[in-house]
């Protein structure tokens, strides 16, 4: 079966998952911790690593079963079709939230701008460039697949 790409409403991404779930359909919702700041205090957030998207696992002719959950609007259409994602793909994402760790990396020579190319892990042979190099983390852009990625670097300088 297909993984299908679905649009949801600004933060229903959660909920929408949840709800098609309970429904018996294969759901993805990737999600991450972000600290946020806030005047007085910091705080873990789990939020949608992509807005307003998560992706289901279904049959072409089970495709109308998605709308009914609340905060779904739609496929994400690609050529007036609706979005496909490979599950290699899916399963790099996943792989990718579960060892968010790059390791190989001599970070005094990247610069934002670099290409560079991933020599292990799923995303191997996947050729980035460099977005914005920190001192804790690195977010990459892989063109092949349109994702901006942002990994934990802290363990490995």
């Amino acid at each position: 079966m297909p993984w299908y790409v679905v649009r949801t409403k600004p933060q229903h991404e959660i909920k929408s998952a949840q709800i098609l779930e309970r429904s018996g359909i294969e759901v993805f919702c990737p999600l991450i911790t972000e600290v946020r700041q806030w005047s007085d205090r910091k705080k873990k957030i789990t939020v949608p690593l992509f807005k307003s998207y998560v992706f289901v696992n279904i049959l072409e002719k089970q495709r109308n079963t998605v709308f009914e959950a609340p905060g779904v609007l739609g496929f994400l259409k690609w050529l007036q079709k609706p979005a496909i994602a490979k599950e290699v793909e899916i399963e790099a994402i996943k792989s990718w939230l579960s060892n968010d760790r790059l390791d190989n990396f001599e970070l005094d020579k990247l610069q934002t701008g670099d290409e560079i190319e991933i020599k292990s892990g799923k995303l191997a042979n996947k050729k980035a460039i460099i977005r914005e190099v920190g001192n804790k983390k690195l977010k990459l852009i892989l063109t092949d697949l349109g994702w901006t990625l942002t990994a934990n670097i802290q363990d490995v300088i």
